[in-house]
């Protein structure tokens, strides 16, 4: 193979990890819709917009009313034996709520819902970047895997002309020795680099309870991926709907500050002449020290805050988009100058020093410097590619690439 495809093939494979043959690869947003599927998080969320309708039902309930039956001149003395002058009265009382109570009751239960459908999609954007993260970071273990075999191989090619150089006597011992040690140490770089790529495909089949075995995955990190730098739609119905809740305990709280009424009627039997006769009442609170006031000020004042802190929150993730972006594309094009411009070169550098070596112009120690300047650079592009995961994946979160409806914010 030629020097020139040696560095060609390097370059690419920090893009092009290696895949078994008749492999199924498996895209993000496959992966996204896996996990979604039975996750704990998610059916956390659909109950709690099952209880916020059950809720809902509860908030239209009327008052019940009262059946009262009540005994008077049961027993006494005299005249007021047993039983002899008794009055029995029954009566049917029903509460008469007044101000609204009840239209503001399940309004607030609809804000309820509202708040738990728009937890539910938060939830789901959270989960989705999870997943997005664990789905780079088997890419990136692919291709530090690729960059462990190419330099053990690199490492083995150097250590049997080291070994010829010292059977010609042409190099000390010690040569051979360090060459065998540079071969263990990119053995064992090698190893770690294929158990790290079993724990990131383990970490993310995890996510919808299978294992890593087998996982073959299609993409590639460091894409430019342009999205309107706006705010994810599930955050902001998060917020709006957690005001609009605020709002209606607002209306609830005022409603409370309205006396109800409470009407009855029934009769009453006179067993000493046996007469029957009708029994009405109303109850009406007067109202003079209890308004209410208290509640309907606290309300106000927590509607106010989560107003402000909504607004607050928009302008803080517009401001940490913009700079997202701007530190995401240093990355990407960082990586990109890497993989183009500087990786090529080191291996360049590499092949020109090996034919030096053979040729003895050059020290195996120039040789191990030039080797350890190709580690460096594989090294450095991995670090961006890292730091261009975390970005993108933020951004994507938080500009709601994976954004869908919540399961169970139908119907409602």
């Amino acid at each position: 193979m030629s020097r020139l495809m040696t560095a060609a093939l390097l370059a690419g494979a920090l893009y092009l990890p290696a895949m078994p043959a008749n492999a199924e690869p498996l895209t993000l947003e496959q992966a996204i819709a896996r996990a979604s599927e039975g996750a704990p998080r998610l059916q956390a969320s659909d109950a709690a917009i099952e209880a916020s309708r059950a809720g809902r039902v509860q908030a239209g309930v009327r008052p019940n009313p009262i059946v009262t039956v009540t005994g008077e001149n049961l027993a006494g003395s005299g005249r007021y034996d047993v039983l002899s002058q008794s009055e029995i009265t029954a009566s049917y009382a029903q509460t008469l709520e007044r101000g609204g109570k009840r239209e503001a009751r399940t309004v607030l239960a609809e804000r309820d819902i509202g708040v738990a459908s728009a937890s539910a999609q938060v939830a789901r954007l959270d989960l989705a970047a999870q997943v997005e993260r664990a789905y780079y970071d088997v890419i990136i273990a692919d291709e530090i895997a690729w960059a462990a075999e190419y330099r053990l191989r690199t490492e083995r090619e150097m250590q049997a002309e080291a070994l010829r150089r010292v059977r010609g006597y042409k190099d000390p011992l010690f040569v051979e020795t360090r060459a065998a040690a540079r071969v263990a140490q990119a053995d064992i770089y090698l190893l770690e680099a294929k158990r790290r790529q079993i724990s990131a495909r383990n970490a993310l089949a995890s996510f919808w309870g299978g294992t890593g075995e087998g996982l073959e995955i299609t993409g590639s990190v460091l894409t430019d991926i342009t999205r309107p730098l706006v705010i994810a739609p599930s955050d902001e119905a998060y917020e709006e709907a957690r005001v609009a809740r605020a709002r209606a305990a607002v209306t609830l709280e005022q409603s409370r500050g309205v006396q109800d009424y409470t009407v009855s009627g029934g009769v009453r039997y006179l067993r000493g002449t046996g007469d029957v006769a009708l029994v009405t009442g109303v109850t009406i609170p007067i109202g003079r020290f209890d308004r209410n006031r208290g509640n309907i000020e606290r309300a106000q004042a927590e509607r106010r805050r989560l107003e402000f802190e909504a607004e607050a929150d928009r302008l803080e993730r517009l401001r940490r988009l913009a700079s997202l972006r701007a530190d995401a594309d240093a990355a990407r094009l960082r990586a990109d100058a890497i993989r183009t411009e500087v990786l090529p070169q080191t291996v360049r550098t590499l092949d020109q020093v090996r034919e030096g070596y053979r040729r003895g112009g050059f020290t195996f120690r120039d040789m191990q410097d030039a080797a350890d300047a190709i580690i460096e650079v594989q090294e450095q592009w991995i670090a961006a590619a890292n730091r261009w995961r975390d970005l993108q994946t933020e951004i994507d979160r938080l500009s709601g690439r994976f954004d869908a409806p919540a399961r169970g914010e139908t119907d409602q």
